[in-house]
């Protein structure tokens, strides 16, 4: 069913970071009914969303058999799946493989994948990034499903993970200090709001002739390396220091430190987006009307001082 005539779009991972930012831009844009898929449709975030005015689903990735049925009726599907999710009892490829083929049963028009490139793949095995070569993985699947349409989004590094485990730490003198093994002017990465993914994928299905025909689509409002973010912080009245330590000692700090050392050098090397990189962020900003934020103007909002 559909609401005066709205051709329902289904949002997965609906109250996370990704997919809370793609439910609201398609409710901006409000062309589209929105579907918004959850794990729980009692928690507090599913209810907020069922507030503003979406149909709220309840569907888990680990559960293939009630995909389908979330899926039935909708247009278009935006598909997420979180590495890192505690939750997860089957691989990230396994679970991007069920979804595609319960989308395919679901007769889903445009179906929109969140995917990263094969940084083992690209490096010929020389880094090993687990939780960018499964999603990775996936894109074939995605391919040769017949879709009508589809289409690859790509994010990047979140600004919001500087809030978080990447978030600079304390001194005992008061400063603050990022400590990571990768040079701080040649490790270069793109950064944005993980929130305006959002307007690249309601771009993507309001433009499937431009966008739905297998293009690769990257959210970038900043092309940066470590001392760019300490300039721009300290500019705004932090006192940041960047400290290179060696892969030994960063290996130590938590348990996948590894994987992202390997991705940081990664990107000392090559592109964050691989070798078409530029071409799919200019792509994707030719598709989105408004402009991006900057993590200038973001910060001064999320990480002043103090």
């Amino acid at each position: 069913m559909t609401l005066m005539g709205k051709q329902i779009v289904t949002v997965l991972g609906s109250t996370g970071a990704q997919g809370g930012g793609v439910v609201r831009a398609l409710l901006d844009q409000q062309d589209w009914q929105v579907r918004a898929v959850t794990r729980n449709s009692s928690s507090k975030a599913a209810l907020r969303l069922a507030e503003l005015g979406c149909e709220v689903a309840e569907a888990d990735l680990n559960t293939p058999a009630t995909l389908l049925e979330a899926l039935q009726g909708s247009y278009g599907l935006f598909a997420v799946t979180n590495f890192w999710d505690r939750a997860t009892r089957m691989g990230e490829f396994e679970q991007g493989r069920n979804l595609v083929r319960a989308a395919k049963e679901a007769d889903i028009q445009h179906f929109i994948w969140s995917t990263l490139p094969d940084y083992q793949a690209l490096s010929a095995g020389k880094y090993t990034v687990p939780h960018f070569t499964s999603k990775a993985r996936v894109d074939t699947e995605v391919k040769t499903a017949g879709f009508r349409h589809h289409t690859f989004v790509e994010a990047p590094f979140y600004f919001q993970n500087f809030l978080t485990l990447h978030a600079p730490r304390k001194t005992p003198d008061g400063r603050e200090l990022w400590r990571y093994p990768a040079d701080k002017d040649k490790c270069r990465f793109p950064c944005g709001d993980i929130n305006e993914l959002g307007k690249i994928v309601a771009a993507a299905l309001t433009q499937p002739e431009k966008a739905g025909n297998g293009q690769y689509l990257a959210l970038a409002s900043d092309y940066v390396c470590w001392q760019d973010l300490v300039d721009i912080l300290n500019a705004q009245g932090h006192k940041l220091d960047y400290e290179r330590v060696c892969a030994e000692e960063y290996d130590g700090f938590f348990p996948s430190a590894r994987e992202f050392r390997h991705m940081m050098a990664f990107w000392e090397e090559n592109h964050y987006f691989g070798p078409h990189g530029t071409h799919k962020i200019a792509l994707a900003n030719g598709l989105i009307e408004s402009r991006l934020t900057r993590f200038a103007d973001w910060a001064t909002t999320h990480m002043p001082p103090g």
